[in-house]
């Protein structure tokens, strides 16, 4: 077997900008005991495939990776092709969709190239992904194997949505919350550093996921792994794409389109009484500082990028840790842990927010650019509050009639100029009022 030559990962003394401090701002952390220069981590991927990627991605500043899908022997095989997208109207990728399986190398070389990256990049998180067939004997001897190489710790891969399955492995796993457990108490059994579980999003409640993974002793959970898809349809073959000869099958959908999915699942276990301070590392459609901003925000300790640095390349790590460093230092945020989770107090139940708030759009009109699509969105589909005026000159002119407005945003929403359409809150002078204690509510909640 052709075994990796050390010699050619080694980079003694090496410059690099794995620096925590960006623009007087530390971005450091310290994620369920794995510590790394700044929260920017790549996801267990094709970019995190082998040794040369992940030199080239922590050359670049990345703060984490975590080292692709590592399984039994022989390796798996793959298919071609295996990637296909969804695009936005100018060509922009808006959603990504692949059908590739874990790693194609064997265990032996992923394990000599782990080992040797972690001794020559000491200071970045390196977290090896696993899966194996669901019985304690698999995991017990892998994980010796894995802990040897020096790895920070594991990351669980219960969530892959198609291939494995099939096999009973990835989300055949994340969909069963006793697996769960059962896989998580193993690997803490046989393992003992901090052992990640990658959930998956083909769930009804992903709540139940979280409180499996800790009930089975999880450090912590990463998610959100790929969804079910199909992206297009060859209209002449009348297949789907991507195609393998004349067939095609779902795939793992993720990118920018998966992000509002992805953010709500997080939110859902940092406010979620079981699994309050359980740490998360987010997943799904983060391509910019705000990206990763938010989903801190909302519970992330830290954030994995795939799709974007898939499609722009390593170094759009720069722009991130040079926005998100800007914009903590303008807020007056000194680390991450002082921003994370700090929207999960706003964020609630539909059932106990304020009936009575109200707020209704305004029109700029010296922003506006008269093309109507406001009021034709408004008048077609909504509540027919925007009332469109000639001017004696014959220019057009859109006004919103307030006694009509519901505050719905469609409008704000469908204006191509930024900041034109504004949401007023109005004073009503009614006290907060909660849905379930509303008279109006048949199933109230008896004060």
């Amino acid at each position: 077997m052709n075994v990796l030559n050390n010699a050619s990962l080694s980079f003694p003394g090496k410059k690099n900008s794995g620096d925590s401090v960006v623009n007087g701002v530390d971005l450091s952390v310290n994620f369920a005991g794995i510590k790394a220069p700044n929260p920017f981590w790549l996801a267990s991927a094709p970019p995190t495939d082998k040794a040369y990627n992940v030199v080239r991605a922590y050359e670049a500043g990345w703060g984490g990776v975590v080292w692709k899908t590592l399984g039994e022997e022989p390796a798996a095989v793959n298919v071609s092709s295996r990637y296909s997208a969804h695009y936005g109207k100018n060509r922009e990728v808006i959603g990504f969709n692949n059908i590739e399986l874990i790693t194609d190398r064997s265990l032996e070389i992923n394990l000599q190239e782990i080992t040797q990256v972690k001794k020559d990049w000491p200071d970045r998180a390196l977290i090896v992904s696993i899966m194996v067939p669901c019985n304690e004997e698999a995991w017990a001897y892998i994980l010796p194997l894995v802990e040897a190489t020096g790895a920070d710790g594991i990351e669980l891969n219960l969530g892959c949505p198609h291939g494995m399955p099939e096999r009973g492995m990835g989300a055949a796993v994340g969909q069963n919350p006793d697996l769960i457990e059962k896989v998580t108490y193993w690997c803490k059994k046989h393992y003992s550093k901090p052992v990640i579980v990658k959930l998956t999003p083909n769930i009804t409640d992903i709540r139940v996921g979280a409180q499996a993974a800790l009930r089975g002793g999880a450090d912590a959970v990463s998610l959100i792994n790929t969804i079910n898809s199909i992206t297009s349809i060859d209209l002449d073959a009348m297949v789907a794409k991507p195609t393998v000869g004349h067939q095609s099958t779902h795939g793992g959908y993720c990118g920018s389109a998966v992000k509002p999915i992805a953010m709500n699942m997080v939110a859902e276990i940092a406010r979620d009484p079981a699994t309050p301070t359980l740490p998360i590392s987010g997943i799904g459609g983060i391509s910019s500082w705000r990206d990763a901003a938010e989903f801190i925000a909302l519970g992330s300790g830290s954030v994995q990028v795939c799709t974007a640095a898939m499609l722009n390349g390593f170094r759009i790590v720069e722009e991130m840790k040079d926005g998100l460093s800007r914009w903590m230092a303008d807020k007056g945020y000194d680390s991450i842990e002082a921003f994370s989770r700090k929207a999960i107090p706003h964020t609630t139940d539909w059932k106990h927010l304020d009936i009575n708030f109200k707020t209704i759009a305004q029109i700029d009109q010296d922003l506006c650019i008269e093309c109507g699509r406001c009021y034709i969105a408004c008048e077609d589909t909504s509540h027919q509050s925007i009332a469109k005026l000639t001017e004696q000159d014959g220019a057009r002119r859109y006004e919103v009639i307030e006694d009509e407005c519901v505050g719905c945003n469609l409008c704000q929403i469908t204006c191509p100029v930024e900041n034109c359409i504004t949401m007023v809150p109005q004073e009503t002078g009614q006290p907060f009022l909660a849905w379930d204690n509303d008279p109006r509510n048949p199933f109230q909640v008896a004060s």
